[in-house]
Order: structure tokens, then sequence, then C-alpha cells
């Protein structure tokens, strides 16, 4: 059991600066949920989503309709943003972020759908953003007053 642990342990040490699948390298890799102990100067280091708006509105929709919104956004920190996780809060709502990281001063977009057949009246659904800044989670809006068709 302590050579399994050991032997584990090893594989991961040792590997900075190579590259992983999707383009990025491990030293990309930061670990916000523990930023809170980190410097000012650590904070300063990381990556920062700086999106246009967090919110969009689909105004009146006929139920049946799938829209499509894309949030755009801004990596306006030092070091290369990776987006791991964007969830929507149930089904009827997908959402496609960047899979390459995205560098210091580029920008990028997350593709939001949102498909109406089984919704009626007033919805909101939110999208919830993981990336490797801090903090760690970001939420994205989308909203829409769903009618019955003619």
């Amino acid at each position: 059991m302590t050579i399994v642990f050991g032997l584990l342990l090893c594989s991961g040490c040792g590997h900075k600066n190579q590259n992983q699948e999707g383009g990025f390298k491990t030293s990309d890799v930061h670990c916000p949920q523990t930023a809170q102990g980190m410097s000012k100067k650590e904070k300063e280091k990381l990556p920062v989503i700086t999106f246009e708006q967090t919110t969009y509105d689909f105004g009146e929709v006929i139920q049946g309709e799938k829209l499509t919104y894309s949030f755009k956004f801004k990596n306006t920190g030092k070091s290369n943003l990776i987006i791991f996780s964007s969830e929507a809060t149930c089904g009827c709502t997908t959402s496609t972020p960047p899979k390459a990281p995205i560098r210091p001063g580029e920008s990028g977009e997350i593709s939001v759908t949102f498909d109406s057949k089984s919704q009626m009246g007033k919805v909101t659904k939110r999208i919830l953003v993981g990336a490797n800044t801090y903090p760690a989670e970001n939420i994205l809006t989308i909203t829409a007053n769903v009618t019955k068709p003619e």
C-alpha cells in the first residue's frame, strides 16, 4: 500500500511546464480554492475572468424555441485562464466553454443554449462557470418569458 501511494505521489511530481492534453501546462493550473492563504502578490498572478455582462434576457419566447447567446469575456489577469467546467442548473440549458487556455489580454466566449420546449412563464437559468480564478466560480444568468404557441 505504501509503495503504491509513493509511486502515485512521485508520478505527479516534477512534471511542471510539460504540455498536457488541451494545450496547457501544469504550471498554468492554480488552486484558487486555497487562495485565501495566498499573499497579495501571489493572488495578483492569478488569471481574472472579466465578462462583458453576466446576465442576458431573451425576452418573449414561444415555447419550443431553441435560443443561443454567447457570453463574451476577457482574461484581465496575469496568467493563462483555464475554464474547466460550465454547468447549467437544468437540462434545458447547455453551455460550451472554450477548451484551450485563454492567455492574458485575450478574449473568449461561453455559448449558452436554452431549449424552451418544457418551460412556461418567466424562466431564470444559471450557469456555473468553474475556472482557475479566485473566486473559482462565476455565475452567468439567462432569463426568458416563455409563452404558448398560437
